[in-house]
């Protein structure tokens, strides 16, 4: 006879995992990868990207479990981990992209990104989509953030404060001017020169 998994609270289920009962992780895996998945998608901007950092988000969950407090949400705890993933992919593509621009190109076009959301006819609303989620990944991380966790991912101010390492003022804050930008951001027009982008 198999154990029922579901029945399990977070904090039996992280018990369990430290024992060595793999499928106990799985069933965490299974609760909350769609979170952590959205929440990654919402600050790197980048499906594919947001992926591996779901993979990399249970990894560290996985070997930083006997540190976990049953007393905590295990969302807002694997959200502050997501978070710091997010974080590190940003400084490796910094880096990246600081190197890429002091290479020389020799010619080669396949080091440039091309931005250009794919055409799709039958799914208007999935284009929508794409436009919000890459203009939420060009705002600064200290609004990005915020915004993601507090509206893609419904938590409270007080979670978003906790997994920032911010006052809940300044989660308020930032949500504003995040928000604010990021209207400017999807009403802007595209100037004389963006239009080389478009074609």
């Amino acid at each position: 006879m198999s154990l029922d998994w579901t029945m399990f609270s977070d904090g039996e289920l992280a018990t369990l995992s430290i024992a060595g009962r793999q499928a106990a992780f799985a069933e965490i895996m299974r609760r909350y990868r769609e979170p952590v998945f959205r929440l990654a998608r919402g600050v790197v901007g980048e499906t594919d990207e947001a992926l591996d950092l779901v993979q990399e988000t249970f990894v560290a969950a996985h070997q930083a479990l006997p540190r976990y407090d049953p007393q905590r949400a295990m969302k807002a705890w694997l959200s502050t981990i997501a978070i710091n993933k997010c974080r590190d992919w940003a400084r490796r593509r910094a880096v990246r992209r600081l190197f890429s621009l002091a290479a020389p190109l020799d010619g080669r076009t396949d080091m440039v990104a091309d931005d250009r959301v794919p055409i799709d006819d039958a799914a208007a609303d999935r284009q929508e989509l794409d436009r919000v989620t890459r203009a939420i990944a060009t705002l600064p991380m200290t609004l990005r953030e915020p915004l993601v966790l507090r509206t893609i991912e419904g938590l409270t101010q007080a979670e978003t404060a906790g997994i920032l390492g911010i006052s809940q003022k300044a989660v308020e804050t930032r949500l504003y001017r995040a928000r604010a930008r990021l209207l400017e951001k999807l009403n802007a027009k595209p100037r004389v020169g963006d239009l080389s982008r478009v074609r």
